[in-house]
């Protein structure tokens, strides 16, 4: 395998060494620029995933509280998920939000307020950032295996101080409240 990279980083060898519904992980040998060898290099290899900001028609945010096992901790954060094989971003947010919450947007699209890189080190993953107006509950939860979400509506001066004194932790749902905050002149 020959596969020429941005700035000469070139991946000489290369196989997937665990395929899970949870995690692909791809190992490398890379060649620098200057011919020197590394690896292995492992890489996580994602279709990405989406996190939705939404807001009630009386300007609430919804937040869901679920155990996350890689921290074995409960966490506040956005409406999220990953993209299923095939399924296109705003899909994939739509489904989370009614699946997570039963919230349920009566807009025609949700509005994309950005893609971000997740983590380029190690990782394929990018994160779609949609908000979503005007969300009511019309119907139940439809819950993974592993989930046990409790929701939670909040207003914006709320969610800026669950930022603010580290109740909201994960890094991908801080920049993206505070991204949505400033988009829509909330911050």
């Amino acid at each position: 395998m020959q596969n020429e990279r941005e700035n000469g980083w070139r991946i000489v060898e290369s196989e997937i060494v665990i395929e899970t519904p949870h995690l692909r992980l791809r190992r490398d040998e890379i060649e620098l620029p200057g011919g020197k060898r590394i690896g292995p290099y492992y890489i996580r290899e994602s279709r990405g995933f989406t996190v939705i900001f939404a807001i009630t028609p009386d300007e609430r945010v919804v937040l869901v509280r679920q155990y996350k096992h890689g921290v074995a901790a409960s966490v506040l954060e956005l409406p999220a998920g990953a993209i299923d094989p095939g399924e296109d971003p705003e899909v994939c947010a739509r489904r989370e939000l009614a699946e997570e919450t039963g919230y349920v947007s009566d807009a025609p699209t949700l509005e994309h307020a950005g893609t971000f890189i997740y983590d380029p080190t190690s990782s394929t993953a990018r994160f779609f950032l949609y908000i979503a107006r005007n969300v009511c509950p019309l119907q139940a939860q439809n819950l993974d295996d592993t989930e046990e979400i409790d929701v939670s509506l909040v207003t914006f001066d709320e969610v800026r101080a669950y930022v603010r004194d580290g109740t909201i932790e994960v890094g991908t749902h801080i920049a993206a409240i505070y991204f949505v905050l400033d988009r829509i002149g909330r911050l």
